[in-house]
């Protein structure tokens, strides 16, 4: 008892309350979950985050995966002790007081209550119809009567630490049982899902849908006026593995995931995967394709070279030059290259028994979908061209035209098995928070004989809402009859 009664006290719960909310919060600063390089390369020790965050502090202590680290859960239990040595040493006792409710005869303990009167020429049957009416739950044995209401208000304090010991039960759950992890997916590619969720935790069950698969359709980008990035989509399938049948298609976005199975998918990063280019030598003549493209019906006009590298050429006809695939490797943070790019080289003679000119070649730099930087063999720009738009530039005896480029889909997938708890706990505790605001009034009545006829005491008392009850009683009394 003598524990219970330590577990439960205030100022232990506000404190536990408050750590928890701090690492709660120090777990949405610091990102959760990522590899050790990652916290290598973003919180690096010589610019410290805050001047004290960095990589081995965050390692060291577990910072990158808090939910999940002893010290969070053990909060987490303290707390539910101390909601629950609450609940049977406080709320409890109170709920059984209120609920064993009985009459009183003696006049003198009424008069002693918070609210009371003495009415001459009154009678206890008519306050219990007075009261009735106002919502009362209204007991008389002979000459003595007993009415309260707001009962619930005395049971919700226990119903909002239920829903709190909920809540904490579902936190922890989703920490010890919850699986998660990142895949980069090119368009047109697909994925197992299980080979998305990473183990981390002893009790995380595997989910029914972790042998099916998820088709990346598409994955688009939305530029604002000044050409940054507004939103990014993924149309993603999901497809039986068993038997080859789309159960779900949709397009997800950033805040707008796929859920499937108990697995969540959000849309969190994307890359540069493939860029499509034509590539034609430059004295390459026009006439030349068009006799050899199926569906022409006469020779088209011979293309002009350009004297200058990058200069524009005519178009290429269709089905012109040599189509290739180039993938595209992330430069960000390598060499000077600074912020988000991506980029790819074209050889000039692969074939060549000269290492020197083995390496010669063109390459393709690009930071959106939106536009491809194009150097020569030697560094030197040769011109910008727009993925899409058939403008062919000309670059070390070379006529290339940039036709599109192929994005990956960054996704985070996640099970999360405390949520359900969680919401049933958060929305036990919005009603029970409610009705827990409700008070308990109760009001006592003796009707005994006097020299000059009946006299009625009257006492009452609330837990909340004094004022109100005061008004409310008195009302009631002056409308009593004599």
């Amino acid at each position: 008892k003598t524990i219970a009664r330590s577990l439960s006290s205030l100022p232990l719960a506000i404190g536990e309350f408050l750590v928890i909310a701090g690492f709660s919060a120090l777990g949405t600063v610091i990102e959760q979950n990522k590899g050790a390089a990652w916290y290598v390369q973003n919180y690096p020790v010589d610019e410290p985050a805050f001047g004290f965050i960095d990589y081995p502090f965050i390692l060291n202590f577990g910072l990158d995966h808090i939910y999940t680290e002893w010290y969070f859960l053990a909060l987490l239990g303290a707390l539910a002790a101390s909601l629950t040595a609450c609940t049977f040493t406080r709320q409890l006792p109170v709920w059984r007081v209120s609920a064993d409710w009985k009459f009183l005869d003696r006049p003198a303990t009424l008069l002693k209550m918070e609210e009371s009167e003495t009415l001459p020429r009154a009678r206890s049957s008519d306050l219990a119809s007075l009261l009735a009416r106002r919502g009362y739950q209204v007991f008389v044995k002979g000459k003595k009567m007993y009415a309260f209401k707001g009962l619930i208000g005395r049971l919700a304090p226990i119903g909002v630490h239920a829903g709190l010991l909920l809540t904490l039960g579902g936190a922890a759950y989703s920490g010890l049982g919850g699986l998660g992890g990142s895949v980069m997916v090119p368009e047109g590619t697909e994925f197992q899902i299980g080979a998305g969720l990473r183990r981390g935790a002893p009790f995380a069950p595997t989910p029914a849908v972790a042998k099916d698969i998820v088709r990346v359709n598409d994955f688009t980008i939305e530029y604002l006026p000044n050409g940054q990035v507004s939103q990014f989509f993924s149309d993603l399938s999901v497809v039986d593995s068993k038997n080859g049948r789309e159960i779900q298609r949709k397009t997800i976005s950033v805040n707008v995931p796929l859920r499937e199975g108990g697995v969540t998918m959000y849309q969190t990063d994307w890359e540069i995967a493939s860029m499509q280019v034509r590539v034609a030598e430059v004295g390459f003549k026009t006439e030349d394709a068009a006799a050899t493209s199926q569906g022409d019906s006469g020779p088209a006009p011979e293309a002009e070279d350009s004297a200058t590298s990058g200069s524009a050429s005519v178009e290429l006809p269709e089905g012109a030059g040599e189509s290739l695939s180039l993938p595209m490797a992330n430069l960000e943070g390598k060499g000077n290259f600074q912020g988000r790019i991506w980029g790819t080289f074209l050889p000039l003679n692969p074939d060549s028994s000269d290492p020197v000119e083995a390496k010669r070649g063109v390459t393709l730099l690009a930071r959106d979908f939106q536009s491809v930087a194009i150097y020569a063999s030697d560094g030197s720009f040769a011109g910008v061209r727009r993925p899409g738009s058939g403008r062919p530039i000309e670059v070390d005896g070379l006529r290339l035209v940039v036709e599109n480029m192929k994005g990956s889909t960054g996704l985070e997938l996640k099970t999360d098995p405390g949520v359900p708890w969680v919401y049933a706990g958060f929305a036990g505790l919005m009603v029970t928070s409610f009705l827990s605001l409700l008070s308990h009034s109760q009001v006592w009545a003796v009707q005994s004989e006097g020299g000059g006829g009946t006299v009625l005491h009257v006492g009452g008392r609330s837990n909340r809402a004094k004022e109100e009850f005061k008004s409310e009683l008195d009302d009631v009394l002056n409308q009593l009859p004599e």
